[in-house]
This record gives structure tokens, C-alpha cells and sequence, in this order.
């Protein structure tokens, strides 16, 4: 037997009554004033006022800077208490001093530090294997004497390896790799901490090395280790303060763009103190390079942009480790993603993984997405940025500024509005714009923030290179550049599988002949890929 649709519930149908009529007078009510509203004309921002336009003639200040004039409020940096009032005032103009009355620093605003202090304990938190490394090697200080000059992203993450580093004996001075990476608030806590710290969220190009600068040169104190990101601080020195090297035992580089650069001084002899190439660590390659850029990347286009990636078609040029970790994480989102690469075997993983290989010409018109993560340059060039189509959103994943040809955008024809911080639009006379994140800059780190957990295992492997350059004996190391030790690289891994409860499997002495290695490793050789 069927139910009438009409027919009220035993019991309920006073109540049903009731309600409906309320219902019908909250809708006569809402209707009422809605009809009796003046009708008014909506007003667009463009027809009030037009969104500020950036100069071609900047004056004392570079273009770079006029651009990067938002870059220091908060949007996309995580927890920034960045005071917004004091934007336009160099932090090199300002007079500051800690608690202590230390004025070795330029930060942008030393009051952030309490701010900072909590970042730098929050992360802590996540990086125990650091921290543990910091705890048993503390009694020992292996890195007593050394003057370590860094040039990194400063995030509270980088915080907690500089006052590892600290800790285990070291005097550091830092600058930053990026100009638009430092946490404010960070390296506030870092300067009041006693840490040398030159730099503050939106630099200029002239900031910027005047940073790198003042690490390297100072009076009464000489570096003896370059911990590097990028490898503009060991250019510097290379091009400004040869003499340095002297002093120097060994450089640590973490990127594929300062790596790359390593690896051309060695090949033209013009390398002079033993480098370790932290980048192609298995540690560092397979876990930060990866995982990191996989969780990441939504993170910064999100925040930025607010897209919804389903269904969206996105292009990552390049399926090193990064555009692998990119790819991931916007194929399960329901983007569809096309590859391009120069590399057979990597394009052939690409495949393998349900990827299209293409060219980038014959996706550009129709793609929503196109991130760079290949450490080359020139890969998006004008004319591609030419064919576009309007709204696509452009950024680059890799290191360096070099992949977007951001330079050929500066032009009078083009349009450039400020609608977030590290987002501008880009005008084309017909009206198209483009989307273009942190101007080209290194999306993650400039406009979101990273997982802390992997960065706690790159951290660790640029603190025991450190170590081992420091300490190694006369002789060990040449003038060339070298990779971390496989069984460093075992020991940054067990130190953080603690973290997931992971208990390894002992090798039985039979076994361990029958494999011909050491029960306690290295477990695999060099030439294994992982």
C-alpha cells in the first residue's frame, strides 16, 4: 500500500502546518523588501577606480622592487605578522638592535621575534630526527671553529638547522636565496637569537646581494664553509672575494641549479675547495624533491589562486622528481596533465604513469595550467606567453627565476596589475591576461609553505655534509664535487623513521654473506637508483 505524498505523519500534522506557515511569511517578508529595494546599477572596481599599475620608470628603485611592494604583507606567507605600515621603509634604512643591543642584523622588524620564536618551536616539533642529531652530538661539538655563511630559503624550518648548527659549536651569518622566501617573523627570532641574519620577505635585486654581501664580508670574521641554495652565494664570493677561499674546507649545495653550477667550475678546473652535492642525496632527491613538491604545489596555487584543478588541463614541463610530485598530486585532484620533457627515459616514466608526452606548442593554446619544474631556462618563452589563452596561470616550480621569460613581459604594450601578493595579471592590448604567480619565482616557498617533516630530512643531510667536510682529514676531499656517503644517507633515514613506529628488519649473519654486505650497511650500492 502506497503512501499519499500529501498525507502528514501520525501525530505531526498541526506541526507541519505551522511551520509551513511560517515558512510562506519569511518568504512574503524577504520578497517585500526585495521588490521595494531601489534598484541600483552594480559598480565593478574598474568603473570606481583601476587597480594600480606599475611604473616603467622606477627612479632609484628597481623595477623588481615597485613589483615587490606587496610581497611583505601576509598573504601568502603562513603566520606572517609582517606590520604593513612600515612597507615602504628599507629595512637597510632602519636603525634596530636586539635585547642584547646586537645591531648585526637586517631584518625587516625585529619586535616580530616572540612571533617568530613560536614558528621555530612549532616546527621543532616535526623535525625530532634534527633534533635529535642536535642532542647527541651537542657534548661533542663537531663543528667547534666552524664559520658557516649560508644563503638559503629563511623559514622556521631553516631555523631550526642554523641553531642546530649553532648548538653543535658553529657561528653562522645567513642571507636568503629567494626574495620572496624569508618569514619575517623567522628571521626576526634568528637576530635576536644572536644569529647574523641579512634578510626580509620582497627584496630588491640590489637587496639581495647587498644581503649576500654583508654575510660574506665583515670585518673579523672569515667563513671557513658555504652552505649554499642556488649557488649565488658561492658565485659571490667566487666573483667579489677569491681570497675567501683560502680559508674555505668545503662547500654544501642543495639545488639542481647550484649543483649544475658546481659541476661547470669543477669540469673547467676552477674549483677550488671540495663541494658536497647535497641535491642528488637519496635523502634529499627522493624525499624533499618529490614528496615535498607533491603536497606543496596545490598549496601554493591554492592560496593564490583559489582554482579548482578538476577537470582543469594543466601542462608540467619537466618529470625530474619535482614534475613527478607535481604530477601526482594533480592527477588525483582530476586535472588532466600533459609532460613535457627532453629526457626518453624520463618521458617514458612519464607514459608509464598515464601521462601524455607532448611539445608545449601543441598544448598551449588549451591548457588551464602551465608550471615549469626543469632547473633550465627559456622553457616558456614570449611567444608561447603569446598564445595563452586568457586566465591561464603561470608559475614555476624550480629554483630559479629563469624558466618563465618573465624579462620579455616588461614591455610598455603589457598591462600589469597587483591583485594579491605574488599574483599580477598580465594585459595583453585585446584584454587577455595571464595569470603569473610570484613572478616567476619559486612557487612553494614564495607563496605557501612546505611540509616540515621533509624538510627535517634535507636539513639533516646539509647538517652531517656540514660535518663530515668540516671534519674530514687533509687529503680526503679534492678540489671536485662529491655526493654524501651511502651510509649517511641510511643514517638520515633512521633517524626519522622513529616518527612512523617502523621497526627494520636485522639481516642474519648467513644472509648477510650470502648478499656480501655488512649487516649494519650501507644495504645498497652506489649505482642503485632507489
Amino acid at each position: 500500500m502506497s503512501i499519499p505524498d500529501a498525507m502528514p505523519l501520525p501525530g505531526v500534522g498541526e506541526e507541519l502546518k505551522q511551520a509551513k506557515e511560517i515558512e510562506d511569511a519569511e518568504k512574503y517578508s524577504f520578497m517585500a523588501t526585495v521588490t521595494k529595494a531601489p534598484k541600483k546599477q552594480i559598480q565593478f572596481a574598474d568603473d570606481m577606480q583601476e587597480f594600480t599599475k606599475f611604473p616603467t620608470k622606477t627612479g632609484r628603485r628597481s623595477l623588481s622592487r615597485s613589483i615587490s611592494q606587496s610581497s611583505t604583507d601576509s598573504y601568502s606567507s603562513a603566520a606572517s605578522y609582517t606590520d604593513s605600515s612600515d612597507d615602504e621603509v628599507s629595512p637597510r634604512e632602519k636603525q634596530q638592535t636586539n635585547s642584547k643591543g646586537s645591531s648585526n642584523f637586517c631584518v625587516k622588524n625585529i619586535k616580530q621575534a616572540e612571533f617568530g620564536r613560536r614558528e621555530i618551536e612549532i616546527a621543532e616539533q616535526d623535525m625530532s630526527a634534527l633534533i635529535s642529531l642536535r642532542k647527541r652530538a651537542q657534548g661533542e661539538k663537531p663543528l667547534a671553529g666552524a664559520k658557516i655563511v649560508g644563503c638559503t630559503h629563511i623559514t622556521a624550518q631553516t631555523a631550526v638547522l642554523i641553531e642546530t648548527l649553532c648548538a653543535l659549536g658553529a657561528q653562522c651569518r645567513w642571507s636568503a636565496c629567494n626574495i620572496y622566501s624569508t618569514q619575517n617573523e623567522v628571521a626576526a627570532a634568528l637576530a635576536e637569537a644572536g644569529v647574523a641574519v641579512f634578510a626580509w620577505k620582497g627584496e630588491s635585486e640590489d637587496d639581495f646581494w647587498w644581503c649576500i654581501d654583508r654575510c660574506v664580508n665583515m670585518d673579523g670574521w672569515q667563513a671557513n664553509m658555504i652552505l649554499d641554495d642556488g649557488g649565488d652565494l658561492t658565485h659571490w664570493v667566487y666573483k667579489k672575494y677569491p681570497n675567501v677561499f683560502k680559508k674555505i674546507r668545503g662547500i654544501v649545495e642543495e639545488s639542481v641549479t647550484g649543483v649544475h653550477r658546481l659541476y661547470q667550475l669543477s669540469k673547467a678546473g676552477k674549483l677550488c675547495v671540495p663541494a658536497m652535492n647535497v641535491n642528488d642525496s637519496v635523502t634529499k632527491q627522493k624525499f624533499d624533491n618529490l614528496y615535498c613538491c607533491r603536497e606543496s604545489i596545490l598549496d601554493g596555487l591554492k592560496r593564490t589562486t583559489d582554482v579548482m584543478f578538476g577537470g582543469k588541463q594543466v601542462v608540467v614541463c619537466g618529470y625530474g622528481e619535482v614534475g613527478k610530485g607535481c604530477c601526482a598530486a594533480l592527477k588525483a585532484l582530476g586535472a588532466i596533465v600533459y609532460i613535457t620533457e627532453i629526457d626518453p627515459i624520463c618521458a617514458l616514466q612519464a607514459c608509464m604513469d598515464g601521462f601524455r608526452v607532448v611539445k608545449l606548442n601543441e598544448v598551449i593554446r588549451q591548457v588551464d595550467v602551465v608550471i615549469t619544474c626543469t632547473g633550465n631556462k627559456n622553457v616558456v618563452t614570449r611567444e608561447h606567453l603569446d598564445r595563452m589563452k586568457n586566465s591561464c596561470i603561470v608559475c614555476n616550480m624550480g629554483h630559479s627565476n629563469t624558466e618563465i621569460d618573465v624579462t620579455s613581459l616588461r614591455t610598455p604594450e603589457l598591462t600589469w596589475e597587483r591583485v594579491r601578493s605574488q599574483v599580477d595579471h598580465v594585459i595583453w592590448p585585446d584584454g587577455k591576461r595571464v595569470v603569473l604567480l610570484a613572478e616567476g619565482r619559486l612557487l612553494n616557498l614564495s607563496c605557501s609553505t612546505v611540509p616540515t617533516f621533509v624538510l627535517s630530512i634535507t636539513a639533516t643531510t646539509q647538517a652531517l655534509a656540514l660535518i663530515e667536510l668540516y671534519n674530514a682529514p687533509e687529503g680526503r676531499y679534492k678540489q671536485d664535487v662529491y655526493l654524501l656517503p651511502k651510509k649517511m644517507d641510511e643514517y638520515v633515514a633512521s633517524l626519522h623513521l622513529p616518527s612512523f613506529d617502523a621497526h627494520l628488519t636485522e639481516l642474519t649473519d648467513d644472509q648477510a654473506k650470502y648478499l656480501g654486505l655488512n649487516k649494519n650497511g650501507p644495504f645498497k650500492p652506489n649505482y642503485y637508483r632507489y
